[in-house]
């Protein structure tokens, strides 16, 4: 069954849906695979000029399975998780790389290297439900998906310096305040707000829109490099009596943590 759905709302527009709402779209390989396979077809495929990434669910996608990093330690969790970032860390340049511009339309929170999702995207609207928190510092992991790479650039190294170190939840309203949304709109309008952003881009010329993604996507290859960084320090960590014990009380912490 696939874990990303694809519909076209309106002419010009391709979304994209994480679906798995029943483990609130955890990031898994198969799904960031699903993705990837979804962009590429996008890619290629003619008449679409717009992408928004969207969720099914009350999340918008609670980041790395836990209960999977617990059962991987019975085999192999480095190659296990040195394969889930670097799918991950491919997921999030697939969509900077991506011809069309993207829109996150973020519905509910996101946790860990979810993030980079979102980040990754050419504007996010949020609802005000939504929320990130990084939640490495009760994990023991090390950061992912962006926390350093593209929240840092977007809003400032003390900023993601207060979300990393204090675990601290960014609302909806100060992220759009710290540049990392353009506008949290309540729920009853937020698909049609979406959507009308979605169509506005469509009406315009596609060499524009194209043009302009690669221009303010100039420093990619920064990116890339500082995504790889997490990785290494990612599977650094993962091992170790400090990041097991997180894990277990983790899910001791948040005992209706979903199981797959």
């Amino acid at each position: 069954m696939a874990l990303v759905r694809s519909d076209s709302p309106a002419p010009g527009v391709e979304r994209l849906t994480l679906a798995r709402p029943g483990m609130h779209n955890a990031l898994v390989p198969e799904l960031l695979d699903d993705l990837m396979r979804a962009l590429a077809d996008v890619s290629r495929r003619g008449g679409c000029k717009v992408v928004v990434l969207a969720a099914e669910g009350p999340a918008f996608s609670i980041g790395g399975d836990m209960r999977r990093f617990r059962r991987e330690r019975d085999g192999d969790l480095l190659g296990y998780s040195s394969a889930l970032v670097g799918r991950l860390n491919q997921a999030i340049l697939a969509l900077i790389d991506l011809p069309q511009p993207v829109v996150a339309a973020v519905q509910g929170v996101v946790t860990g290297g979810s993030i980079g999702l979102v980040l990754a995207a050419d504007l996010a609207y949020l609802t005000p439900q939504a929320a990130f928190k990084a939640h490495y510092a009760t994990a023991g992991f090390g950061p992912d998906g962006g926390w350093t790479a593209l929240v840092a650039r977007l809003a400032g190294a003390r900023r993601a310096a207060a979300a990393l170190l204090l675990n601290r939840t960014v609302r909806a309203d100060e992220a759009v305040a710290w540049g990392l949304a353009n506008e949290v709109v309540v729920a009853e309008r937020f698909e049609q707000t979406v959507l009308d952003a979605a169509r506005k881009m469509a009406a315009y010329p596609e060499g524009t829109l194209r043009a302009s993604k690669r221009l303010l996507w100039r420093d990619r290859a920064a990116i890339a490099d500082d995504l790889e960084a997490e990785r290494t320090r990612f599977i650094e960590l993962i091992a170790t009596p400090a990041a097991q014990a997180g894990v277990d009380d983790f899910l001791r912490r948040f005992s209706d943590y979903p199981d797959s």
